[in-house]
């Protein structure tokens, strides 16, 4: 599968985006997908997944209550809401896909879209 992640930008502090993982190949409903986020300097980490069907969801303390994920098989598609935002949000989200393996460990995804900026200033 392919992916490729949009919806970035620069916000102010308690602002909202949306960011949108665009799949393309085959059965993308096979996969567990998630976004990540790397901030300068620091090491990749994960923020949020969600089941192939949509039924779970998991996310990182960092943005639980503040961010949704949320997928639409129909269209190859999964997005993260990002509410309330933060400047220790600031970072380059990416979307990833895997068929097996633990939800938040960045080695067990496999299919990474390019990343997509996020900047919230205070």
């Amino acid at each position: 599968v392919q992916l490729q992640a949009s919806g970035g930008g620069l916000v102010q502090a308690g602002g909202s985006l949306r960011l949108t993982c665009a799949a393309s190949g085959h059965s993308f409903r096979s996969y567990t997908m998630a976004w990540f986020r790397q901030a300068p300097g620091k090491e990749r980490e994960w923020v949020a997944s969600i089941t192939q069907n949509g039924g779970s969801t998991y996310y990182a303390d960092s943005v639980k209550g503040r961010s949704t994920i949320s997928r639409n098989n129909a269209k190859y598609t999964v997005y993260l809401q990002m509410n309330n935002l933060k400047p220790e949000d600031t970072a380059v989200y990416y979307c990833a896909g895997q068929l097996a393996g633990t939800r938040y460990d960045v080695n067990a995804y496999g299919y990474w879209g390019q990343g997509t900026q996020v900047t919230v200033s205070s």
